[in-house]
């Protein structure tokens, strides 16, 4: 862990309930973290996890980091206020995305890990990416980020099947997005996360048995 203090942060209102992931998009890391660094910016993660698995540490994960911005998951607004944020180096779509390197991939692993053994209220559902809790303005972490491979490992959730298609926007809601953006935003978005091979942006019925297969995954009993 490399200390890399930021300025950009404040006092919690309450407790951790959420992990919310990011690419930085920006050209290089350090470009990226400089800019999380500067007070003038007003932004700001708990970590950066670089291309070769280096973690930078930013902010306490006591204290809340400026990540999410506008936001909303399960009926929670402004998800700053209860999340721990990780931003991992990428280029991002608007700078030649590309997929996340192994090494990368295993130290953003180990460092969910040991923020959820830090923070037992994040529970699975609430590991999420920035374009699920703000889907109207943010692609990231993007469709080549190993979700399954992370839900794998006990980051998170993951659903390789498919169940009989309900209601779709039902199903989104109840898995956590907000469906009061534009549909074809919040359903790519799920695709993003869910059904990454398959970006239609449309309420088709292998995007709708999907998310009837995750919103299964969430009802079942614990």
């Amino acid at each position: 862990m490399i200390p890399a203090p930021s300025p950009n942060f404040d006092e919690r209102p309450g407790g951790v309930a959420f992990l919310v992931l990011h690419y930085t998009g920006m050209q290089t890391a350090e470009a990226a973290i400089a800019r999380l660094r500067d007070p003038v910016a007003k932004v700001s993660a708990h970590y950066v996890v670089d291309e070769d698995g280096a973690v930078y540490a930013l902010v306490a994960e006591e204290k809340r980091a400026w990540h999410a911005g506008v936001s909303f998951w399960r009926g929670v607004s402004m998800l700053n206020d209860a999340s721990i944020g990780i931003e991992i180096v990428n280029p991002g779509h608007a700078f030649g995305y590309v997929a996340f390197p192994a090494r990368q991939m295993a130290a953003v692993t180990a460092l969910c890990l040991e923020v959820l053994g830090r923070w037992p209220a994040i529970v699975a559902r609430n590991v999420v990416g920035h374009s699920d809790i703000a889907p109207d303005r943010k692609w990231d972490p993007g469709e080549l980020f190993d979700w399954r491979g992370l839900a794998a490992a006990g980051v998170g959730l993951w659903s390789d099947g498919f169940a009989p298609p309900g209601d779709l926007l039902d199903d989104l809601a109840a898995i956590g997005y907000d469906t009061r953006f534009a549909a074809r935003d919040v359903i790519i978005a799920f695709q993003r996360h869910f059904l990454p091979e398959h970006l239609s942006g449309e309420a088709d019925m292998m995007t709708a048995a999907r998310a009837a297969a995750v919103r299964a995954l969430i009802d079942a009993p614990a």
